[in-house]
């Protein structure tokens, strides 16, 4: 909406975007590639994206699940809720779920207000409706203090703003004047700005992100999680979130770059991530070749078998076990106990 103002936000490009944008249409061509190519390598990617996704865009919003139970509550039939937090974490995973399996048509207000019903499908109350009060984005120190960092769009105007989002990011895209990975960080500043849910504001965005990424023909986070790159630099999120929503609702006074030289950097990282991975697992090296390359350099820290199994298809558990009593030896990773159900931790 405020940031798809052409004139005065989006255009002279800086130089160091030009060249972002340019890195990550030249890997989007190699993706492309790969579909074809390598379909079990990117379906182990896809799913391991997946279970990231997940727990990371929960994580960032403080929803946290215990990490034995992510399996299960990631899965189409989830187990009986404990809490909240599980609550949660599984209508995320519904949400992403919808997005990866169809295609829910041109961006449009419904598609938005879907994605949040299923965010909270498993919620009493649940979503799909757009806040009734107003509301405030604070930030919380780490003395228990609490300070706004900005108000949003009032409650009565919410509907308003985002049909109007709607409507110029279609056009932005319709147009093709603008390159769409600058209509997809616009679209998510200023759904960020207006703010319009009572809860699940960052996670739809991130969801909405990923939606409008996918129709344009940049699918990385189908394989490698944005939402964990996000989550690994959340600190520069949101020092990138503050620069460029200051001044957004004071007419559009605000500077998009900060927030837009964020995201797009995540992107293309992300583009590295996937091209590692594929070259990790295209090699040609041995099983145990490629579950040592994981475990040590792309599993999340706290990790499990059934992690390893998603991300390196066609190994066995035993091949999989045998690698990490040889990593526990040389004192590369820890494990919490016996069993199945036991957490391994890269040191």
């Amino acid at each position: 909406m405020r940031s798809l103002q052409r004139d005065t936000k989006l255009d002279p490009v800086p130089g160091v975007i030009v060249a972002t944008l340019r890195a990550i249409d030249l890997a989007a061509g190699a993706e492309a590639r790969y579909v074809d190519q390598l379909p079990q390598l990117l379906e182990g990617l896809r799913e391991q994206a997946r279970v990231e996704s997940i727990t990371a865009s929960s994580a960032i919003e403080g929803v946290l699940v215990d990490h034995i139970r992510v399996p299960a509550l990631a899965s189409s039939n989830p187990p009986q809720f404990r809490n909240r937090s599980e609550k949660e974490f599984a209508g995320y995973s519904a949400a992403l779920d919808s997005l990866q399996q169809q295609d829910p048509g041109a961006l449009s207000i419904g598609a938005i207000l879907h994605l949040h019903r299923l965010l909270f499908s498993f919620v009493d109350g649940g979503g799909g409706r757009f806040k009734l009060d107003d509301n405030l984005v604070v930030n919380r120190h780490e003395d228990g203090t609490t300070s706004t960092r900005f108000e949003p769009i009032p409650a009565a105007e919410t509907e308003y703003y985002v049909a109007e989002l709607v409507d110029r990011t279609n056009d932005a895209l319709a147009a093709g004047v603008l390159h769409p990975m600058l209509i997809t960080a616009a679209f998510g500043l200023d759904l960020l700005c207006i703010h319009p849910f009572a809860d699940g504001n960052g996670r739809v965005a991130r969801l909405m992100t990923t939606y409008l990424m996918n129709r344009t023909g940049y699918g990385v986070g189908r394989y490698v999680s944005l939402e964990q790159l996000i989550y690994e630099t959340k600190d520069d999120y949101y020092i990138a979130l503050g620069r460029s929503t200051t001044g957004w609702f004071d007419d559009g006074a605000h500077d998009v770059w900060p927030w837009a030289h964020y995201f797009l950097g995540c992107v293309a990282q992300g583009y590295v991530r996937f091209a590692d991975r594929i070259a990790a697992g295209a090699n040609g090296g041995t099983k145990q070749d490629r579950i040592r390359e994981f475990v040590l350099f792309h599993a999340p820290a706290t990790f499990s078998i059934s992690d390893i199994r998603r991300a390196v298809p066609g190994v066995s558990d035993q091949t999989i076990r045998l690698v990490l009593t040889e990593l526990k030896v040389a004192g590369r990773v820890t494990v919490d106990g016996p069993g199945r159900g036991a957490t391994w931790k890269r040191l």
